[in-house]
């Protein structure tokens, strides 16, 4: 029998240009010399709360940063990634160093919905902006890899974006307003026009607040699943701010109008 499901991203997509120049946080990556985390990777980061002796997974690991960051916690860090060029990236960021880590750092080359470490190994799994690269069925394949080698008091944190119903249900009333307000040149009918050339490629499966927490379910997990957005990307000046928090840092318009879906779970027992 045929099988029917999409085929996962090529490898070959995932080059040193990406990484470099479209990938979440290339440009505090190439300014720090990869010292230094994004707004939102550090963000994410912080929520897994990262202790000395843990052992943590970063799943598809990219250019090797969170992983130095865990070791510089004093954490045995581990990250995989299918992509050739991320492993010499992130090669070259674990050779460099990390003065006053205290942890293991080790890499390697696999795929997301096969983890090469045993049963019950990691404190925390993180699959930070990994989710909307997985066509369904390797995400789903994916979380229960990461519960395998979860231990039963372990985290699996996630970040992902964009928020799928922004795009599809807030933007069209964003744009509206904006190009009432005389905006309407930066703000294409269609909002992946504001991905980078390589993103629209790659993103396959952009996830909701509800989907997000659906297919954790459906892999074991339970755990508390959120929007956010990042400040640093809103332009409009206090009283806008306000005006937008008012209006829409409440159910159900959050649900539509955050652009960014966190979550910290655990197995369910």
């Amino acid at each position: 029998m045929t099988d029917k499901r999409p085929q996962p991203v090529s490898p070959e997509l995932y080059t040193e240009e990406y990484f470099l120049t479209a990938c979440e946080g290339y440009e505090d990556f190439i300014a720090s010399d990869g010292e230094n985390l994004s707004r939102r990777l550090k963000a994410a980061f912080e929520l897994a709360a990262v202790e000395p002796g843990m052992k943590v997974l970063d799943v598809a690991c990219g250019r090797g940063e969170i992983v130095r960051q865990c070791a510089l916690l004093g954490a045995d860090a581990y990250g995989f990634d299918y992509a050739h060029a991320a492993i010499k990236l992130a090669r070259q960021v674990l050779a460099r160093g990390a003065d006053g880590a205290t942890g293991i750092m080790a890499l390697a080359q696999a795929e997301a919905k096969r983890y090469p470490y045993p049963d019950q190994t990691f404190d925390r799994v993180l699959m930070f902006d990994i989710v909307e690269h997985l066509h369904p069925w390797e995400l789903h394949a994916s979380l229960l890899e990461a519960r395998r080698v979860l231990k039963d008091d372990g985290r699996l944190i996630i970040h992902t974006a964009p928020n799928v119903w922004y795009d599809r249900y807030a933007y069209p009333v964003v744009r509206a307003f904006r190009r009432l307000a005389g905006q309407g040149a930066g703000y294409p009918a269609d909002p992946r026009q504001f991905l980078v050339e390589h993103n629209q490629d790659v993103h396959v499966n952009e996830q909701s607040l509800f989907g997000l927490r659906r297919v954790l379910a459906q892999a074991g997990f339970a755990g508390h699943v959120w929007l956010d957005s990042p400040p640093q990307q809103r332009h409009e000046n206090a009283i806008l701010a306000a005006l937008r928090f008012a209006l829409f840092n409440w159910p159900p318009f959050r649900w539509f109008f955050e652009r960014e879906v966190f979550a910290v779970a655990a197995k369910k027992v």
